[in-house]
């Protein structure tokens, strides 16, 4: 190590970043008994490949890569959905005035692809930057931006016709796929 600090443990790994690995493995499966494997997973991959690890700075962002990796690994045997990069940002005129219940958030976080649920999850509930998010999705700066705006906007709309008393999810009105412009 460049910087002479000593790398954490697997021990420190767990007591520091398991709670931060919980609620994002939460986010991204909905379920607390997955996100528990998810985590268990990714810290026994942690420990394996502890080697891989060169900055104490950097443990957090690559944890989170593990957790991220092995859930969509799990995905791959999943039919893959409609990514919202290939259909027309969505124009969201009105705000949510009223208060959003937690289980329909995570509802309306589970119905998005990934692609666009991991960067909602790290910048809005876990305080990532746009940098320290494009560096673990290893994507442009710019695409973290466009997933942010896009996903959001499918939040609001979406939460926006719970409020309202609009149709659940399973309708074809707030599918991500008819949120495209029509000129």
């Amino acid at each position: 190590m460049a910087d002479g600090k000593r790398l954490p443990t697997t021990n420190e790994l767990i007591e520091q970043h398991s709670a931060l690995l919980y609620r994002y493995a939460y986010r991204l499966t909905g379920d607390a008994h997955d996100a528990e494997e998810l985590v268990q997973q990714a810290f026994l991959l942690a420990h394996q490949r502890g080697h891989q690890l060169r900055e104490v700075e950097a443990a957090r962002g690559w944890l989170i890569s593990i957790v991220r990796n092995v859930f969509l690994k799990s995905l791959r045997h999943r039919h893959r959905g409609l990514s919202l990069d290939e259909i027309d940002e969505p124009q969201v005129t009105s705000g949510l005035d009223q208060p959003i219940q937690v289980e329909h958030l995570q509802r309306a976080l589970l119905e998005l692809p990934e692609e666009f649920r991991s960067p909602l999850v790290l910048y809005y509930f876990e305080e990532f930057s746009y940098q320290e998010i494009a560096s673990h999705m290893e994507v442009p700066i710019g695409t973290v931006m466009s997933r942010l705006s896009r996903g959001k906007a499918y939040l609001k709309k979406r939460l926006s016709g719970e409020i309202e008393g609009m149709p659940e999810a399973h309708s074809p009105e707030l599918r991500p796929r008819e949120m495209s412009l029509h000129h």
